[in-house]
């Protein structure tokens, strides 16, 4: 049951970097490709923002969903989604507290923002999917 939440939640929070991050947009027109003193070229914007939907959904995602919907599990949908969400609040702010050092909360700040805005349309799919599921009539086997 969560393992299908867990893919279309995925390929959800995927599909929503179709519309590039701002910090990408930024570094891509920082400098041109034939510029030497470039400090990355650009297919390398391209993989940190595959890798951090990746690692976004891995570490933040995932157990944002399983935690959230089994605190949640004998409450409303909505209860559900506020405690996937609060959970993924706390570990989007810690996983970018580790990598980005602690003391640098104006970039914290707007990451954070664009990272549960993707992830809340994501997480919505994943609570959704997984309480349909689990109501859905199963299978008896035929004695």
């Amino acid at each position: 049951m969560h393992l299908a939440a867990m893919h279309v939640s995925g390929a959800l929070l995927l599909l929503t970097f179709l519309v590039p991050p701002a910090w990408a947009l930024n570094a891509y027109g920082a400098a041109p490709a034939s510029d030497p003193s470039a400090d990355v070229p650009p297919f390398m914007i391209f993989l940190a923002v595959v890798f951090g939907c990746v690692s976004f959904h891995a570490a933040v995602q995932i157990p944002a969903g399983l935690l959230g919907t089994w605190l949640g599990r004998n409450r409303t949908a909505g209860v559900s989604y506020l405690l996937v969400l609060a959970v993924a609040a706390v570990l989007t702010t810690v996983l970018l507290r580790g990598v980005l050092e602690a003391g640098s909360t104006d970039r914290i700040l707007p990451l954070w923002a664009d990272f549960m805005a993707r992830g809340s349309l994501a997480m919505a799919a994943y609570v959704w999917l997984s309480r349909r599921l689990r109501s859905r009539p199963r299978l008896r086997k035929a004695a």
